[in-house]
């Protein structure tokens, strides 16, 4: 507050732009004299100061808060809320985040509606401001509680963080604009954090499983994506030929368009062959569409096979070789004949072992029946 009340009167009072700076003279009378009346000055001035100044002033905010949240919470618990949900303040935290990402994303959806955009621009403005500082403020205590904040900055779930609270900044600091409202659809993928929240590990592997077979079939999949174009450019030109006169088709482009929308079986209609041998042509292509479907399925199918099968080749060799149990040491089957009151000697026809009594039925060491 004493840097305000210094700011107004270090500001020029008079001259070319002066009015420019004047928005914070209320606040400043309002600390200096505590005049209760300059608080309503303050704000109707505060509304028409400078977009991008108020946009810094709330970086700045932002910052001050989390810095003061890490002094009073300490590094290592925030550390632990934040990034762990293991805990139950962590799984309250994480929970909490979810419902606000949810919640945000389901007002920028609402603000696309004319309607409702223009009968409740006041509130979508506050629902907006409020989520943008409380993402802000998020973003920034997970930089201060990380050793090495960098990392989790350049990581995916960094970006996406930051690109859940950049877009209104930007809208602040240039101008408004619709390009900015579809940016904050962006942070519905902050929802990601949901298969961490909610621990659902096995689909993180299925997904892990479906990128790398996406990866190790990457050269199959280009060279059809090579055939396919140098298809459509071959069809678009055969139909342009064919259907001269036809004004629909009345470009090169415009029948590779027709044969784009045919081979892949949406038929929009507003292109059509008038001609026999264009309506051939056309029937062709469109059996040619459904059988083409099945060749990416097949090259994604197979690497999603071969993947499946190196994980289980991986998990058998990392399981650690049995022991086998310890055999205690055998007393001698055997009795000397010449010792005094001996068994008969009864071998057993399985394993061999000998010195059973004359009553027994069956071997003892492998209970084979003697």
């Amino acid at each position: 507050m004493a840097c305000l009340s210094l700011f107004h009167h270090w500001r020029p009072a008079a001259g070319p732009g002066a009015g420019d700076g004047l928005w914070l003279a209320p606040l400043g009378a309002l600390v200096s004299r505590g005049d209760r009346s300059g608080l309503s000055q303050a704000l109707a001035q505060l509304r028409q100061a400078p977009l991008p100044l108020i946009a810094l002033l709330g970086l700045a905010g932002l910052l001050i808060l989390a810095l003061l949240t890490l002094r009073l919470v300490g590094r290592a618990r925030l550390q632990q809320t934040i990034f762990e949900s293991d805990t139950p303040a962590g799984r309250l935290f994480d929970r909490a985040l979810l419902v606000a990402i949810a919640a945000s994303v389901v007002a920028v959806l609402l603000e696309s509606e004319p309607a409702l955009r223009v009968a409740h621009a006041g509130g979508f403005r506050a629902l907006e401001i409020g989520f943008t500082l409380l993402f802000g403020y998020e973003y920034l205590l997970r930089l201060l509680t990380l050793p090495q904040p960098w990392r989790y900055a350049t990581s995916l779930l960094g970006l996406v963080d930051l690109a859940a609270i950049v877009p209104t900044f930007l809208e602040l600091l240039l101008s408004g604009s619709q390009v900015y409202l579809v940016l904050r659809v962006l942070r519905v993928l902050r929802l990601l954090r949901l298969f961490r929240v909610l621990r659902l590990g096995a689909y993180l592997e299925e997904s892990e499983l479906l990128g790398r077979a996406l990866l190790a079939s990457r050269r199959k999949i280009a060279a059809f994506l090579l055939v396919m174009m140098s298809l459509v450019v071959v069809i678009g030109a055969l139909m342009y030929l064919i259907e001269a006169g036809n004004p629909g088709f009345r470009s090169i482009p415009v029948g590779i368009y027709w044969s784009v929308v045919t081979i892949t079986t949406v038929g929009y209609g507003d292109v059509a062959p008038v001609t026999n041998l264009g309506r051939l042509m056309a029937s062709v292509v469109m059996l040619l569409g459904y059988s083409i479907i099945a060749v990416p399925t097949g090259i994604l199918g197979a690497a999603l096979a071969e993947g499946r099968r190196e994980a289980a080749a991986a998990t058998a060799t990392a399981v650690p070789p049995t022991v086998p149990p310890k055999v205690p040491p055998t007393v001698p089957t055997t009795v000397p004949a010449s010792t005094p009151g001996a068994l008969p000697a009864r071998r057993c026809p399985a394993c061999g072992a000998d010195g059973h009594a004359s009553d027994a039925l069956h071997c003892r060491l492998c209970g084979t029946r003697l």
